[in-house]
């Protein structure tokens, strides 16, 4: 291992150590385990730091017998139990390497808790009008569709139809493990080029359409004070039958804090759109909590949700190329059925190495 590469890495181990040992003392004095809340904190920060320092202990191990070996090998005489000692050192060295990837995977893992929650997407038409709902719906059933390649459960939370079928707008939920892992890397602007229906003259539209993939909150980890909020119930409108209008079944939540606004009208019923809204509440929040945390720490973070405009893309859909690019990754598949069909697999790994890269740099540049 370059000890320029790893270096700033142990220097960020040794600093947990130190913290595990005071949370071990911390744990054990009697006003601490008699305040319920500051126990609990500490057993939770404890049991994260534990998962590292586990394995930690296994590499200042083999580093030590990496060391002796070094004096051994220099001391000893003999040429053939010097040629021992040699292709032991070898075997520790390479263990060391793997015990150290493996620290940097934990600590990869530490910095994006929330990879192994379920999801909300949230897709917005933005530049193109008519054409763009249409797309709104295109990505919302490619998303279905990948889902079901995975196994994970989709729930429809909240949308709004357009005039031709689309979607202006759509809210849903996907269920799973590792859900955020794969889906985070779909936020931003995705751009279709394509002649759209409504179109006469066969010439080529560029639309846009907007994608936020936030980590479902758990009612646990989100604590929201009923007094914070304002709920109003209003009558539901748009496509929907005839009772569409006439009960106040929708609702608008606001969270008074933080100004966020949450609106639900997917079911006729006013308590399951409540229940609704507050997932997607709770979810935003606990994005917006995340993404302070961030901040904090001066970590570098994609926007979750692009402005619409069809400069700002990070995916294009060429139809009549028969061409989808990711424009992160420069990686281009000229298989447009397919992707819409839900092959995300290629993007998405290109994406999870890239992201690799640049949390592997941004450990070794922290110190």
């Amino acid at each position: 291992m370059s000890e320029d590469k790893t270096s700033p890495i142990l220097k960020k181990l040794q600093k947990m150590d130190i913290r595990f040992r005071e949370l071990e003392e911390m744990l054990q004095k009697p006003e601490v385990m008699k305040n319920n809340s500051l126990y609990s904190a500490c057993m939770k920060e404890h049991g994260t730091l534990n998962r590292v320092m586990s394995v930690y202990g296994e590499l200042k191990k083999l580093q030590n017998q990496a060391k002796e070996m070094e004096v051994l090998q220099k001391d000893e005489q003999d040429p053939e139990v010097k040629e021992l000692i040699k292709e032991e050192q070898k075997s520790v060295l390479e263990n060391e390497k793997i015990t150290f990837e493996k620290l940097q995977n934990l600590l990869i893992e530490e910095d994006n808790e929330a990879d192994q929650k379920s999801a909300i997407l949230e897709i917005r038409a933005g530049t193109g009008g008519e054409e763009a709902s249409l797309f709104t719906r295109d990505l919302y059933e490619m998303y279905v569709r990948y889902a079901d390649k995975k196994r994970w459960k989709t729930e429809m939370l909240d949308s709004s139809p357009s005039d031709l079928g689309g979607l202006k707008e759509v809210i849903f939920s996907i269920k799973g493990k590792d859900v955020y892992k794969f889906l985070k890397f779909e936020s931003g602007g995705h751009r279709v080029q394509r002649i759209p229906v409504t179109e006469s003259g066969g010439r080529i539209h560029t639309s846009a359409c907007t994608v936020a993939v936030l980590p479902e909150a758990e009612e646990v980890e989100v604590e929201i004070n009923p007094k914070d909020l304002k709920i109003d119930t209003l009558r539901a409108s748009g496509p929907g039958g005839q009772n569409v209008n006439k009960t106040s079944s929708a609702i608008r939540i606001t969270h008074l804090p933080t100004g966020l606004i949450v609106n639900c009208q997917d079911t006729p019923e006013q308590f399951k759109n409540k229940m609704k809204a507050m997932r997607i509440l709770r979810t935003r929040l606990y994005q917006k909590y995340q993404q302070d945390q961030h901040d904090k720490r001066n970590a570098m973070r994609k926007s979750q949700q692009g402005s619409g405009d069809r400069s700002d893309r990070i995916r294009t859909y060429n139809f009549p190329q028969n061409r989808v690019t990711d424009h992160r990754v420069n990686i281009s598949i000229y298989n447009l059925t397919g992707v819409m069909q839900g092959n995300l697999d290629e993007f998405i790994e290109g994406l999870q190495k890239q992201e690799r890269e640049q949390l592997i740099q941004a450990l070794q540049d922290e110190n």
